[in-house]
């Protein structure tokens, strides 16, 4: 079983924990955080500063990023990549999921409890399926995209990078949904999404421009 941390210590830390410990293929040495405190039983071991010295006194193999914003997520990956360039981002995959053949997850990314992600579908790198997502058959989600809890999807569906879906959106078959894009929780959406933009209703309507990197949390 390899050793691995978990970057980032706030709420979202406590799900991916959940998810690492039910799939049981990795053992939590620790957290990686600016706050010294406790989550769900692991320490803090340092800040991003330290990480070096904590994979080499802990034989530290690989790391997952428990951040919720798509572009900080991105952010920290980049970093730990130019500290620490052997360590590995595992994909954590709940066992109580589905996952279709033909699918493939990349590096870092975490499918929680109860999703589904059909035949055929790509997930990128550093993504978030939060708990009860549905994702069709033959999607493309690009890389730090996230997911909330229910979402829906029809196949062929294209979600772009960075972006993030809200609670409960529903995506009819085929939908493009831009690089940077956020989608309101609840909305409906029947048409493709520009990128850099926000939207949300039902049916979904871009209610303005947004900027690369903007907090939406």
């Amino acid at each position: 079983m390899e050793n691995i941390v978990i970057i980032g210590a706030g709420g979202h830390a406590k799900s991916v924990i959940d998810v690492v410990e039910t799939q049981r293929k990795h053992h939590i040495v620790g957290l990686v955080d600016t706050s010294p405190r406790e989550v769900m039983g692991y320490r803090v071991l340092g800040d991003e500063t330290a990480l070096p010295m904590i994979v080499r006194e802990y034989r530290i193999d690989g790391a997952l990023i428990a951040i919720g914003d798509n572009s900080v997520r991105a952010q920290v990956a980049e970093r730990i990549r130019a500290l620490c360039p052997e360590l590995r981002f595992p994909a954590a995959i709940h066992p109580a999921t589905s996952i279709g053949r033909g699918t493939t997850i990349g590096e870092g990314s975490v499918v929680m409890a109860g999703a589904v992600i059909n035949t055929c579908t790509t997930l990128g790198r550093h993504c978030i399926i939060n708990t009860g997502a549905c994702v069709d058959h033959d999607c493309e989600v690009g890389d730090y995209a996230s997911l909330a809890p229910g979402i829906v999807t029809g196949g062929e569906c294209k979600i772009g990078a960075f972006a993030a879906i809200g609670l409960g959106a529903n995506l009819i078959h085929g939908i493009t949904i831009g690089d940077d894009v956020i989608i309101g929780a609840g909305s409906l959406v029947a048409r493709d999404i520009e990128p850099l933009t926000v939207a949300y209703g039902v049916p979904a309507k871009v209610v303005r421009t947004r900027r690369h990197g903007e907090r939406y949390l």
